[in-house]
Formats: C-alpha cells, structure tokens, sequence
C-alpha cells in the first residue's frame, strides 16, 4: 500500500530524537504561534497566520488547508499557497491523500504520489506529501497538507511539529466560526430588535409591556404620545405608580387576572389623563409567555374618543332629524289654527263698541298668537332643509349690511358696537344664512348682557388661511358647564317665552353646511367670544 501511516509511538520517538537546540526553537515557535491563532478570531486572518507559520517556521514550500464541509462528505479548499487554481476544487472524504486522512483522522505521509491510483493533482511535478487532521474537540474540522517534488523531503520528524500546528489551527478555527456564527446570530437580533422598533414606532396604537411585578418593560412612542410620559420614565416604573387612576378604572385587576389565567382579555373605559382630560379607550391585553409559564402582559391601547365622538354625532344627527320631521308636522299644524284665531281676533276688533275688558282680551290673543308664530317659525327653521344657494360674497359687506338693520334695536338697548375689519378675502357662502348667524349671535349677546354693554365684531384671516368673524361682548360670561349645551337644540338661558333655544344650533348647522366650524370661548364675568371660520374662495 502506498499510504504510509504514523502512529503516535513513531511521532513521540522522532520529536526526542531532534536535537535539543532545535526542539527548544520549535517550542517556543508553537508557544507564539498559539498565542497568535488564539487572538485571532478572524476565520480568512486565522488561515492566512497558519499558512505563514508552515511557510516561515516549518520552511514548507507550499501548503493548502480544506475545511470539512457543511454536508460532513466533502472538504473545501479555504487558504493555499504554492497550489495552482486548478487545484483548488473539493474532493470527497477518502478521496486521495486528505481525503483518506480525513476518513480516518490520522497523519499520512506519502514518499512517492506517483504510485497512488487516486492521487488528487496539487503542486505541479508532487513526489512526496504529507497531510495532518485537524481535529478540535474529537471532531474532525479540516485537513492540513503539504507537497514537494523532492523524494524524502518530509519524514516522521515533520509529523509532529505539524500536529501540534493543526491542533492548535483546529481549535483556533472552531472558535473562529462560532465567534463568527454568534456574531452572524447578534446582527440577526440587532436586525430584528431594529425591524421590531420601527413596526412599533408605526402603529397608531400605544403598546406597552409589563412583568409578573406589573413593572413596564417597553413603552412604545405612541404611549408616550398618549400619556406624555417618556420612555425614560415610564420603564422600570410600576404602572399604578405612574397611572393611580388605572385602579378605580379596572385595568390594574385585569393584568393581574391574565398574569393568573394567561388567558387574553380585553376592556373599554374611559380613561381620566395625568392632565385631567378624558379619553376613551379600548384594551386588549395578551399574556406574554416562556414556555407554559406567563411572565409578563403586552397592552394594546387604542383611543376611540374621536370615533365615539363621531358615533355620538351621527346617532344625535339621527334622531335631531326625526325631531325635526316631528316638529315641522307640529308647527303646520299649528299654524293653521292660529290662522283663524288671528283672522277671528281681527274680525272681533272691528265690532263697535267695546268694553275695555273685551279690548284688553282681544289684545291679549293678538300678543299670544304673535308669540305662537315665533315659536313655530322657530321650529320651521329648525327642521328646514332649505337648498342653499352660494355666491362669492365680502363677509365684511354681510356685516354691514345685518348692522344697518340692527341699529336701532342695539341704541334702544343701550348696546355699543363696535367693528374691526381686516382686508379679507372673498368667501363663497349663502348670504342669507350667513346673515342669519350674524343677527343670531349679536343678539344673544345683547340678550347676555341685559343692557349695558359693548359688543366688538372683527374679522380676520387666520394663520391656516381661515376665514374668521369674532363676536365678542363683555357681559357675565358662560359657565363651563353651559357651555357644553349652548350648541343643543331647545336650550336656552332666557326665560320661557322668550326664546325657543334652536338659534345657535341653527347658527352651527348653517357654518357646518359652509365647511366651517364655530366655537366659544369664555369667562364667567370675563364676556363671551364666539368664533365662527370659513374657507376662502
């Protein structure tokens, strides 16, 4: 057999018969080469510092390294020099002389590759070769091996010295692929931990986690927008700490009956802020889980104020429409006895002579019918769906024009009005309706201000390109409370009789109609300003 193997015996026997000189050198050439591969962590650097070691320190013309392949049947060439391209291909295990030292990880040395059948080409003209395994662990990694077209030039000395390079260049690279697999491995969870953030950071949705200790764990950017609690603050803080409210409002026992269940679970409240505000939300919560054992809730928090508020909107929108069908069945009804009565009472006035008791009767229904007439005009506007019919109009000519009108009511109320117009853009609006909210709104300041008083009307356009018209008075201001109901329909401050409380809910339908909006700020006994917008033409 062409195949020489070395036992251990031999290689022990050969290394005690190399000079002592020389056995020293070698020594502390292993001690720094060891030093070298194990600060190396680098897998090509690793191969490349093995490869100068067998050149610089074993004076080995050439050398060539083939790591075991993933599928275990084959080896893969991953540092040479001295070997053509040509050489560099895989071979299987058992295939030539690595091949077969691969198989059965033991040395070979090889006096002449001419008489091997399956010779595996390498250096050009090869006669003598010698391959050593590299083994890390009792698991084969590699093969290391050389050649020489020189009969002789390697013998049973060589075989130990370079062993001791491969154990050595075994352990070095099996570390340097699992520092490289860990490394792979912590960039895959760098990635992930990245992607995870930016998902999120995303959603419209606060989530949030917590431990066993209901102690945040995460808190995503809309939570923080939400709570205005940074991340900072709200991690590693106790969440009932943070949020004492959450207790009365049942979230706190909700975590507590998931951590105990590990079942989901999910809630509706109304949830009063650290600013006092109240939100509605929704929670869904999801026990976290390590194995069979829950460690832990995510929270999912979606704000419905908005949507509820919308919801509220269309089911009051409803039923004011029913209402406003009811009413104006009512009203012509109304109307038409009243008619009569009217025609009655005026027919009566005619009759000569008649009692001063029978005046003052007659007078009386007059006024009440009138009164009537008020009320039911009122209800019609409230339940009109008059078509509206726009035109580019000058909201400040609008203004003059209702003021002309009005004067003489605010002089005998003793009411001063004042106006401040800004140079203001063209509006398309009804300027009918438009003025409807102008006499609507100064005179329920008039009203307000029960005599004495100043109203100011401006006119503006806003940062955002808004139309806007002010009405402000300096009368006793609005309550918080009523001004949450001065928009409602059939609410009115003024005694009964004297109004039918539609007038602003009729202002607000017409400005929504337009794709405007109005709002009121005020004090009580700092005045009232309501604030009417309008787009531009």
């Amino acid at each position: 057999m062409a195949y020489a193997l070395v036992d251990h015996v031999m290689i022990t026997t050969n290394l005690s018969n190399l000079s002592e000189q020389k056995s020293e050198r070698l020594l502390n050439a292993l001690i720094e080469i060891g030093q070298e591969l194990a600060s190396t962590t680098d897998l090509e650097e690793l191969l490349d510092s093995v490869l100068r070691v067998a050149r610089d320190i074993f004076r080995f013309e050439n050398a060539i390294i083939r790591l075991l392949d993933d599928d275990g049947l084959h080896l893969v060439a991953a540092a040479s020099y001295g070997y053509t391209e040509d050489a560099m291909g895989p071979i299987q295990i058992g295939q030539g002389v690595m091949g077969r030292t691969a198989e059965i990880q033991k040395p070979i040395l090889v006096e002449d590759v001419r008489e091997l059948p399956d010779y595996v080409p390498g250096i050009p003209g090869a006669q003598c070769e010698l391959a050593v395994p590299l083994i890390s662990k009792k698991k084969l990694v590699g093969v290391l091996n050389v050649e020489s077209p020189r009969p002789g030039a390697f013998s049973a000395g060589d075989i130990e010295p370079l062993m001791i390079l491969g154990r050595q260049a075994a352990i070095a690279i099996n570390n340097a692929k699992l520092y490289d697999r860990l490394r792979s491995m912590t960039e895959g969870y760098r990635h992930l931990h990245e992607f995870n953030n930016r998902i999120l950071k995303s959603v419209s949705l606060g989530i949030y986690t917590v431990d066993s200790e209901i102690v945040i764990t995460s808190w995503n950017s809309r939570m923080v927008e939400m709570s205005g609690v940074p991340a900072e603050r709200a991690i590693g803080s106790r969440l009932q700490d943070l949020f004492p409210n959450l207790f009365r409002e049942g979230v706190i026992e909700m975590i507590n009956q998931v951590l105990q269940s590990g079942t989901k679970a999910k809630l509706r409240l109304l949830h009063r802020q650290s600013d006092g505000t109240n939100r509605f939300q929704k929670r869904r919560l999801t026990p976290l889980k390590d194995g069979e054992e829950t460690t832990g809730v995510v929270v999912i928090v979606e704000d419905i104020t908005e949507f509820k508020r919308l919801l509220d909107q269309t089911i009051q929108n409803e039923k004011l429409a029913e209402v406003g069908r009811l009413t104006a069945g009512i009203a012509h009804e109304i109307n038409n006895p009243l008619s009569t009565v009217a025609y009655a009472t005026e027919l009566l006035k005619r009759e000569k002579p008649l009692s001063n008791f029978q005046e003052e009767m007659l007078e009386k229904i007059e006024m009440e019918v009138e009164r009537l007439k008020t009320l039911t005009g009122g209800l019609l506007s409230f339940s009109s769906n008059r078509e509206t019919k726009n035109r580019v109009v000058n909201l400040n000519n609008l203004i003059s024009d209702v003021l002309r009108l009005l004067r003489f009511e605010l002089q005998r109320k003793s009411v001063q009005l004042d106006t401040e117009f800004s140079a203001i853009p063209v509006i398309t609006a009804d300027p009918n309706k438009i003025k409807q909210v102008i006499i609507n709104l100064v005179m329920n300041a008039v009203h307000a201000m029960q005599g004495q008083g100043r109203i100011v009307l401006r006119t503006l356009l806003s940062p955002d390109g808004m139309l806007e018209l002010h009405v402000k008075d300096n009368g006793p201001g609005i309550s918080p409370e009523l001004q949450k109901q001065v928009f409602a329909p059939f609410f009115t401050t003024k005694t009964e009789g004297e109004g039918t409380g539609l007038g602003l809910y009729i202002c607000q339908n017409i400005i929504n109609g337009h794709g405007g909006s109005i709002s009121l700020e005020s004090q009580p006994g700092e005045g009232t300003t309501f604030r009417v917008r309008l787009p531009v033409v």
